[in-house]
């Protein structure tokens, strides 16, 4: 198993050329389905619908409630990729999984912050310090481009155009964008190359990756979760970092920017997916509405 597992994963990295979050979600699942198979002395080369329909419902959250849509659509998912992946290693001659019917996730609006948030926030770090600095410009960097956590831990100097403010972004499944940015992500981002980065550096472990940690190394996913958490709370303000994404996508289009120019600027393939922001802008026109105009 654990041999079968190692080859899976390069099949969802290399012929799949899924990002690597998307591999650690499918493999721990099939991970936790395959310590399932074992307890009952089952073999994931005989089983069928009816047994992994029964490991999906026993899926419950540390409070007892079964997962939500969304967790056992991706769940689905996850096994029918490792299914087809034993058909075409010739160790199946079917694929279970895909009698499986997957839960429609109700539509749910993205959560925003507000520009008096955002700027509450960005102006709550302490750029004192070299690492405050830094996380001022990683933030400021995020909200104006409308990156995702993975494209600003990946954002290489080779990638930073100064003269043009813009980045090359390289996005899901390696789709590559230029994102213009703002002059102040300009300016806070080169304050951070001039003076911080240099002093991060390490010479031992050389890497020209934009944002890095007190030890040189690329800044992880999980540092820049951290640090958001803690000027968030500082800041009194609720979200996550991809909160930044939704919140530059809506001021956007609450700004007048047509819904084809976002579309490109945060990198989606479907217009579809981009278009679950005009619900969250009309809502906030729709209030404007109610509390400027006479018959609101």
């Amino acid at each position: 198993m654990h041999k079968l597992l190692r080859i899976y994963r390069d099949y969802l990295t290399v012929e799949r050329h899924y990002s690597e979050a998307t591999v650690e979600t499918y493999t721990g699942v099939v991970i936790r389905f395959l310590d399932y198979l074992s307890q009952w002395k089952l073999n994931p080369l005989e089983v069928d619908e009816g047994q992994i329909s029964f490991w999906l419902m026993s899926q419950r959250t540390p409070e007892g409630l079964l997962p939500d849509p969304r967790t056992a659509a991706r769940g689905i998912s996850a096994l029918r990729s490792f299914f087809r992946f034993l058909v075409l290693e010739d160790l199946r001659t079917d694929n279970p999984a895909l009698l499986l019917e997957r839960p429609r996730p109700g539509r749910r609006l993205p959560d925003i912050m507000s520009l008096e948030e955002v700027e509450r926030f960005l102006e709550q770090i302490d750029i004192t310090s070299s690492l405050g600095l830094r996380d001022r410009a990683l933030f400021e960097l995020i909200y104006s481009c409308g990156l995702r956590v993975s494209e600003a831990c990946g954002l290489t100097l080779d990638r930073y155009y100064p003269q043009d403010l813009v980045v090359r972004i390289i996005g899901k499944g390696d789709a590559e964008r230029f994102v213009p940015m703002g002059e102040a992500a300009k300016e806070q981002l080169d304050g951070y190359l001039s003076f911080v980065r240099p002093r991060l550096v390490s010479m031992r472990h050389p890497t020209n990756t934009v944002f890095l940690n007190h030890r040189g190394r690329p800044l992880s996913r999980k540092g820049m979760w951290k640090r958001f958490k803690e000027i968030a709370n500082l800041a009194g303000v609720e979200g996550k970092i991809h909160t930044l994404r939704h919140s530059f996508a809506t001021h956007l289009l609450e700004g007048g920017a047509d819904l084809r120019s976002v579309q490109e600027l945060l990198g989606h393939r479907d217009i579809t997916t981009t278009q679950i922001y005009t619900h969250v802008a009309e809502g906030g026109l729709q209030r404007a509405h109610r509390e400027f105009h006479p018959r609101g």
